[in-house]
């Protein structure tokens, strides 16, 4: 079995865009440009350019949704995927992605998921010339249009294009030098490059990509959409280490006091006070939820069922367990067991644990085990206040 190195290089990818000129309705980088994402396809570059760090910056609402992305996209680099929320601008972003790199990075990448299409041959090239001792490495192409500076709609002159570059992403960066240039920077910059310069490190180019375009507009999407490659398994550049069966453990807590009638354990309990929370408050099947995305790395509850997703208001378990099954398998993950205990006065599971236990396993396509217990009085679910459930669950790869 190899062991995968820590990688030397990071790169971040900027994905927390809101895309206004491309009117698409929401984040530009979760755009689709096939049945991919416009993300997703940015990353296959990525993971197919030098072993490195990869840290996806993403809408704070979106962590969730770029987690998924980025960790099928990884394949058998998983491991080396960080997801972080980003902030209110494009440097804000980046500063939330440098927070995340690991110590030994010596090489920070930064890339924009828009350029969703540039290949891996342009990580090398920055890579390597950062490698070679340039503090700060810029992908260029050279201005081929005639260039006229204008006021209002009058041609005031002609401008030289041979002195003329067409920056794109990735731009590389000595570590350190991104790092400075990031704790001084006191204005907004329209990229990296220009933050470091202005920082007095020097800026240096490689050759950049035709398929780095920037998709801004709907016609850009749409050159994206007849140039895009359907994307494909991810293929690791090292010989990685096989999957193996994960452990995750979760547990949520209710307090009685909510409206209508109690759902627990998938279960509607008539007659029982229901449990106050943003959905139907079923402490056993958040709990189950929580304990299955911990054993796969893929984040909590909260990341992909907050209460900032509507749609989950009111929602009964099936919903949380099909949806997260179904989050597992889109990362390479299916469900092998789980196990749950219940920490509660009331209701009393004796006469409904194994119906609980087929409406649980029905939703997972998995054996769910329920066991209960009162506490002996002890505690707020001792005193009848709520109800605390504790699950433990297995994951193995798909």
């Amino acid at each position: 079995m190899s062991i995968v190195p820590v990688p030397s290089v990071a790169v971040i990818v900027v994905a927390a865009g809101s895309g206004l000129r491309l009117g698409a309705g929401g984040p530009k980088a979760f755009v689709g440009i096939d049945r991919h994402s416009m993300l997703r396809h940015a990353l296959r570059g990525v993971f197919e350019g030098p072993v490195a760090q990869v840290i996806v910056v993403a809408p704070a609402d979106r962590v969730g949704d770029a987690r998924t992305d980025a960790v099928e996209a990884a394949g058998a680099h998983r491991d080396l995927v960080t997801v972080v929320g980003g902030g209110q601008t494009r440097q804000d972003s980046v500063r939330a992605g440098l927070s995340a790199v690991w110590p030994d990075v010596e090489i920070v990448l930064v890339h924009d998921a828009a350029r969703a299409l540039t290949p891996a041959s342009v990580f090398e090239r920055v890579v390597g010339a950062v490698r070679s001792g340039r503090d700060a490495v810029v992908p260029v192409l050279p201005v081929v249009d005639t260039i006229k500076r204008v006021d209002a709609d009058a041609v005031t002159a002609a401008v030289d294009r041979s002195a003329l570059a067409a920056a794109q992403t990735p731009q590389g960066f000595r570590r350190d030098v991104l790092d400075t240039g990031y704790e001084i920077a006191r204005e907004e910059y329209t990229d990296d490059a220009a933050l470091v310069q202005a920082a007095g490190f020097s800026v240096f180019t490689v050759a950049g990509d035709d398929r780095a375009f920037k998709i801004t507009t709907p016609a850009d999407l749409e050159r994206a959409r007849l140039l895009a490659s359907p994307v494909a398994p991810a293929v690791a550049s090292i010989d990685p280490a096989p999957l193996l069966p994960r452990v995750g453990v979760g547990t949520d807590v209710h307090a009685f006091g909510g409206d209508g009638t109690l759902w627990l354990a998938g279960l509607e309990w008539p007659g029982e006070q229901a449990l106050h929370g943003h959905s139907d408050g079923d402490a056993v099947a958040h709990a189950i939820v929580d304990a299955l995305l911990a054993a796969a790395g893929l984040g909590d509850i909260g990341t992909h069922f907050g209460t900032d997703t509507p749609e989950y208001a009111g929602a009964h378990a099936d919903v949380f367990l099909v949806r997260t099954r179904a989050i597992l398998g889109e990362a390479g993950w299916a469900v092998g067991n789980v196990s749950v205990q219940v920490q509660a006065n009331r209701p009393r599971f004796a006469a409904r644990r194994t119906q609980a236990e087929a409406v649980l396993s029905a939703a997972l396509g998995a054996p769910v085990s329920v066991s209960a217990t009162t506490t002996d009085g002890l505690g707020f679910t001792g005193a009848g206040e709520g109800v605390a459930a504790f699950a433990v669950a297995l994951v193995v790869p798909a």
